[in-house]
């Protein structure tokens, strides 16, 4: 069993909780965490103290402000606010207090919204961000860049090595289903399964439901992670560059926002129709990114999408 002393900051999210399940799935079971309420990760004192305090020998930073294209667009000040307090504070009290491996959690939603597909890593800073979630991007690619400072400046001297994965969009247990701040899947799930039971004729969706999208299931993304964080420091350096650290974790497979209301329509056994809102914005066109730089580490996706729907719903309905 495997001692090293590992905090997984936000555990209570769907991210962080599915690295918790799938690290003592591992037996690493010398496991620490805070709530929100035990530890405020904008507050960068009370951060470097519970840092000063437990001395953790590895990180996973999975706590961050998230949401879909509502919540983006109407609270961007706390989306980039918090975010980069959070990945900040944690990154630099980390460094302080002698932690030599951290992983990273960014999003795909990071790469330029033009940008050729399926996404390769070095297409990061290369174009302009979907306006919709530009806060949230930002914040995101600043925490993989003070990953990639630190190792740039600190690496050989303290011998830390600070890792980032760029997810693809998540779905899974634990996921956020309130209508107004959730993302796509849990959204749809929500939003079918109430029509479903007060018998509603149709359900509206926003946009056109042709832009493409991929998803990846949570426990996927946590294997991804925790073989990301392990691969030896050759391994991973051959695999990346100084300057573009981070690996892509994604199925390869996308499909329409259409194709996936049907897919969850079905699961729930919703008999009316579907219908867009066109006057809804879509978001960028396509995201799918390239995985080869993960399926070079030995890491391949378990969960297919149509069981991995079936899965999450079941999870929803015991809420």
């Amino acid at each position: 069993m495997d001692d090293s002393k590992i905090y997984v900051a936000g555990h209570l999210g769907m991210a962080g909780s599915a690295i918790m399940r799938n690290l003592k799935i591992q037996h690493k079971n010398n496991l620490i965490y805070r709530s929100h309420q035990e530890l405020d990760l904008t507050d960068q004192s009370a951060v470097q103290n519970f840092f000063k305090i437990e001395k953790p020998d590895q990180v996973y930073i999975a706590a961050a402000k998230t949401g879909g294209i509502f919540a983006s667009t109407n609270y961007p000040a706390e989306f980039i606010y918090t975010n980069l307090m959070i990945e900040a504070n944690i990154i630099h009290s980390a460094f302080l207090n002698g932690v030599k491996k951290i992983l990273f959690l960014g999003s795909s939603c990071s790469y330029p919204k033009n940008v050729k597909q399926p996404m390769l890593e070095t297409a990061l800073l290369t174009g302009s961000l979907d306006y919709t979630n530009e806060p949230y991007s930002i914040a995101k690619i600043a925490g993989i860049k003070i990953c990639e400072s630190y190792n740039r400046q600190y690496g050989k001297s303290h011998g830390i090595d600070y890792r980032s994965v760029m997810p693809t969009s998540l779905y899974g247990p634990g996921d956020n289903y309130d209508l107004k701040n959730s993302h796509v899947i849990p959204a749809l799930i929500r939003r079918f399964h109430e029509a479903k039971i007060k018998n509603e004729p149709k359900v509206v969706l926003w946009g056109s439901g042709e832009p493409r999208r991929e998803f990846l299931h949570v426990d996927d993304m946590a294997r991804a992670c925790i073989k990301v964080m392990e691969v030896d420091h050759n391994t991973y350096n051959n695999n990346t560059y100084e300057t573009c650290s981070h690996i892509n974790v994604g199925t390869g497979i996308d499909i329409t926002i259409k194709g996936l209301a049907e897919k969850i329509k079905k699961i729930i056994e919703y008999t009316g129709t579907i219908e867009f809102d066109t006057n809804k914005p879509d978001g960028v066109a396509r995201k799918l990114i390239d995985n080869q730089r993960i399926k070079k580490l030995g890491w391949s996706p378990l969960v297919n999408l149509e069981d991995g729907l079936l899965k999450t719903y079941q999870d929803f309905k015991k809420l």
